[in-house]
């Protein structure tokens, strides 16, 4: 059986106008100003894979957690803790930049404990921390 899954049902993607390397520092300016969000990592798979002699297009994975979200979703259900921390992608697609989110609201339909109201509220933030690195 072949199940097809839309990606906006899971996904939030938005193009940029900067560089990946740009639209980076933007989405990391964007979380420090937005405040109640950690950064805790930022990886830069383009160059991993570099490392192990692959090539592939640019791509950087920012992990983030807001610890007001992650505490209230650990609380309604532990496994919620195999989505943590939320990332947010930049990546070279052909011409184009693009960032992208899976959107917390999706964890609701996995863990059906989990508070929709919160991850609606985390997931808005997130599209906000987005929309603000466009600028």
């Amino acid at each position: 059986m072949n199940t097809q899954i839309d990606s906006q049902e899971f996904a939030y993607t938005t193009e940029s106008n900067k560089s990946v390397d740009d639209t980076t520092v933007a989405l990391l300016k964007a979380i420090e100003q937005k405040g109640g969000w950690t950064i805790f990592q930022v990886y830069d798979i383009q160059e991993r894979l570099a490392a192990k002699g692959f090539t592939h297009t640019p791509l950087k994975i920012i992990e983030i957690c807001s610890a007001k979200y992650a505490s209230q979703f650990l609380k309604d259900d532990l496994l919620t803790s195999l989505c943590m921390p939320c990332k947010i992608n930049a990546y070279q697609d052909g011409e184009r930049v693009l960032i992208a989110l899976m959107k917390p609201s999706i964890v609701t339909q996995f863990f059906p404990n989990t508070n929709s109201e919160k991850a609606l509220q985390a997931e808005k933030e997130l599209f906000e921390i987005i929309e603000n690195s466009l600028k």
